[in-house]
C-alpha cells in the first residue's frame, strides 16, 4: 500500500501542476529546462530561455548562410525552412519564439480547452490569446498544419496588437488575410503559407509554447526567429551568441581580404585559401588600426578580440 501511495503521488502532482498552470497542454518549467538544458542564461517566468536583447539586435546583420552554417557544424541540420509568401522582402523579422500548435477542430477537446481557458481568465477567441503573452521581441510562430483557406490565423486588428506588444512579425505555418491593412504596419512582417481573404474556421488551439514542427524544422519555445526573404531558421538560444560572434568575424575578414585584394597586397589563391600567419597578423594589426570605422561597433570587436576570436 506505501508503494503504491508513493508511486500514484508523482503522477498526482504532475497532472495538479499541469492542469494549474494552463488551459492546455504545454511544458511545465521543469519540463522547459530539461529540453533547453544547454541554456545557461536567464529565463521566463514559465522557463522559456531569454536570449539577451544586445544578442537579437546583432543578429538582424546574419546572413541565414551564416546561421545555418554554424547550426550544421554543431550537427543541427533540421532548423531552416523555406517557402514562405512573406508581406515585405525587405523587412527582418529576429525574436525569441513563442510557439503555438494548432490542429484540426475536434469539438469535444476544442471545447474542453476554450472553457478552460475562459475559466483561468483568458479573453476573446482562442487565437487571440497566445497574443496576451507576448512579450517585447517575441515572435509569434505557429503550426496551422499549413492550412490556407479557412486557416487565417490573424488579420489587420491581430497584426496591430501582436506588433504593439512585441515589435517583430509572425511565422505561420497558415495563412493571413488582410494583406493591404497588414503591409501599413511599419517594422512589422508576416512570414506565411499564403494569403486569403477568408476567415478562420475549423481549428483549434491546442498548446502554447510547446515544442512545434514548422515544415522541416523542429522549433523550441525561446529559439531565436532570423526570418529573410530567402526563408526562417530557428537558432536554439544555447547557439545565438556563437551564431552572431561568427557572422560578425566572417563580416570583417570577408571586408579585409577585399580591401587587400583591391590594394593588391595579396592574391586571390592567398585570400580564398586559409590565410597564413602572416596575413593573420596583417588582419589583426587592420582590425585595430580601423576599428572605429568597421561595420562592426568598436564594443562588440573589443570584446571578439577579449575573447580571442583572432
Amino acid at each position: 500500500m506505501i508503494l503504491k501511495k508513493l508511486i500514484k503521488a508523482p503522477f498526482i502532482i504532475f497532472c495538479v501542476l499541469t492542469i494549474n498552470n494552463n488551459y492546455s497542454q504545454n511544458l511545465s518549467v521543469d519540463q522547459m529546462k530539461f529540453l533547453t538544458h544547454q541554456w545557461e542564461g536567464e529565463r521566463f517566468e514559465d522557463g522559456r530561455p531569454k536570449v539577451p536583447v544586445d544578442i537579437l539586435k546583432r543578429m538582424k546583420k546574419v546572413t541565414i548562410e551564416e546561421a545555418w552554417g554554424v547550426l550544421r557544424n554543431e550537427d543541427f541540420h533540421n532548423q531552416f525552412e523555406g517557402g514562405w509568401k512573406p508581406l515585405h522582402d525587405d523587412v527582418t523579422v529576429v525574436g525569441r519564439a513563442l510557439t503555438v500548435q494548432y490542429m484540426p477542430n475536434r469539438p469535444d477537446v476544442a471545447d474542453q480547452i476554450k472553457q478552460k481557458g475562459l475559466n483561468a481568465g483568458e479573453i476573446g477567441n482562442t487565437n487571440s490569446w497566445p497574443i496576451d503573452r507576448l512579450e517585447e521581441h517575441d515572435v509569434y510562430v505557429a503550426d496551422g498544419f499549413g492550412k490556407i483557406v479557412d486557416g487565417t490565423l490573424i488579420g489587420d486588428n491581430l497584426g496591430n496588437s501582436i506588433y504593439a506588444k512585441s515589435k517583430t512579425g509572425v511565422i505561420f505555418n497558415a495563412s493571413s488575410r488582410d494583406m493591404e491593412g497588414l503591409s501599413e504596419i511599419k517594422g512589422f512582417n508576416a512570414f506565411v503559407r499564403d494569403w486569403h481573404p477568408s476567415f478562420l474556421t475549423e481549428v483549434m488551439l491546442l498548446s502554447i509554447n510547446d515544442p512545434i514542427r514548422i515544415g522541416a524544422a523542429t522549433v523550441m519555445p525561446g529559439d531565436v526567429v532570423l526570418a529573410k526573404k530567402e526563408g526562417v531558421i530557428f537558432i536554439p538560444a544555447h547557439l545565438a551568441e556563437k551564431v552572431v560572434i561568427t557572422s560578425e568575424v566572417v563580416r570583417l575578414r570577408d571586408l579585409f581580404g577585399i580591401t587587400r585584394l583591391k590594394q593588391g597586397k595579396y592574391t586571390p589563391g592567398q585570400i580564398d585559401n586559409k590565410w597564413s600567419e602572416e596575413i593573420e597578423k596583417d588582419f589583426s594589426k587592420w582590425i585595430r588600426d580601423h576599428i572605429d570605422e568597421l561595420p562592426v561597433p568598436k564594443d562588440q570587436i573589443q570584446e571578439l578580440i577579449k575573447k580571442r576570436m583572432w
